[in-house]
């Protein structure tokens, strides 16, 4: 598989990976037992994966989730609560309901014209294994557009401090004719939260750990090579005006021998 890494700003990696349209779903388990989704064959779900690294430990990235909200990239968040929360074979299960917005375009307001959406968001927490797994669906409309999301949280163990999150998601659509057009419109929609939730993450972490030391050094080896892209690009735009202002000269000087 090919992966395109890119650096950013706040020191989180980004790591991505093609998407793909699949003609069958295959289904997965949540910790309640709801069984999401089976596709048929016929239908070609869109198929999204990518993968961020976090400049932060898998202790301060689980802490750091139940706080991911209020932050300056979650406005379309408009609520959160916790429906249920258990220890089962020492394992933490909770269940929490989310309301987000739901801006659609003017083609689309003929199927969906609710300005809200309901999110169900179930997860994990496996101290053992150190993993934090969570499943994230939208109830109601599904037939119009479903998003099943699962997102595992676990440590690098040849990087340590650090923590990968995994995201696979799967977007659907059941109205028939335009099911091609709204399973591309969610993939999009998709990708753009994803850096939200992304940049959103990375806030409240550094919010809560400033004074973690890898993302320290994270964060300055972002700043020295987005300075010296700055200063390469200024040497090229001012080699740019040179040639110009050189061809110019030379074309001014052809001009006056010719006069001449």
């Amino acid at each position: 598989m090919c992966f395109e890494c890119v650096q950013c700003g706040s020191g989180a990696i980004y790591i991505r990976q093609r998407t793909t349209e699949r003609a069958k779903v295959r289904q997965i388990s949540t910790p309640a037992g709801t069984r999401i989704p089976r596709r048929t064959r016929h239908i070609m779900a869109k198929y999204y994966e990518s993968a961020t690294i976090y400049n932060y430990s898998w202790d301060q990235v689980t802490q750091g989730f139940w706080n991911r909200y209020p932050n300056p990239y979650s406005s379309h968040v408009l609520s959160e609560d916790t429906v249920c929360r258990e220890i089962r074979n020492g394992k933490l299960h909770s269940k929490r309901l989310l309301t987000k917005t739901n801006h659609v375009p003017k083609w689309g307001e003929r199927f969906f014209k609710a300005k809200s959406v309901n999110i169900v968001e179930e997860s994990v927490v496996d101290p053992k294994e150190r993993t934090l797994v969570t499943y994230t669906r939208n109830i109601g409309f599904n037939k119009i557009m479903s998003v099943v999301e699962k997102v595992v949280y676990k440590s690098l163990p040849d990087q340590p401090g650090k923590t990968i999150a995994i995201r696979s998601a799967w977007i659907d659509s059941s109205v028939y004719g335009f099911g091609t057009a709204i399973r591309a419109f969610g993939l999009e929609r998709f990708k753009k939260n994803c850096a939200k939730t992304v940049n959103g993450f990375n806030y409240v972490l550094q919010h809560m750990f400033p004074n973690n030391p890898v993302a320290l050094v994270a964060v300055a080896a972002a700043n020295k090579d987005y300075q010296g892209s700055k200063a390469q690009k200024l040497r090229e735009a001012a080699k740019h005006a040179s040639d110009h202002v050189k061809a110019q000269a030379e074309h001014l000087v052809q001009n006056l021998s010719v006069k001449g």
